[in-house]
């Protein structure tokens, strides 16, 4: 059974860092875009980041020059580091990998900037 187990949320205040990390069960995924989405309260959910196969970011505005997607094929695990955070970071994060079977999706991890 494929999963993918977020880590790493938590409580921070505005102006800190956290490091979220995704590891998925077994290689299904090494040669898939993985990225990140993050919902907020009554709000739709968004696409934070993705990174390629290669390794090549991409990222949503509000966040470039703060946060960094990363992935490690041995491990099967992305990460995503996120520095300068805001009170507007907050909600729950959930990573994905897309494979041509569909879309697999992690179960959240909760991150809470306080003002």
């Amino acid at each position: 059974q494929v999963q993918l187990v977020e880590s790493g949320g938590g409580l921070v205040q505005a102006g800190g860092s956290l490091r979220l990390s995704c590891a998925a069960s077994g290689s299904i995924f090494s040669n898939s875009v993985m990225g990140w989405y993050r919902q907020a309260p009554a709000k739709h959910r968004e696409l934070v980041a993705h990174i390629t196969s290669g390794g090549w970011p991409n990222y949503v505005d509000s966040v470039k020059g703060r946060f960094t997607i990363s992935r490690d094929n041995v491990k099967n695990t992305i990460y995503l580091q996120m520095n300068s955070l805001k009170p507007e970071d907050t909600g729950v994060y959930y990573c994905y990998g897309a494979v041509s079977g569909g879309v697999y999706w992690g179960q959240g991890t909760q991150v809470t900037v306080s003002s």
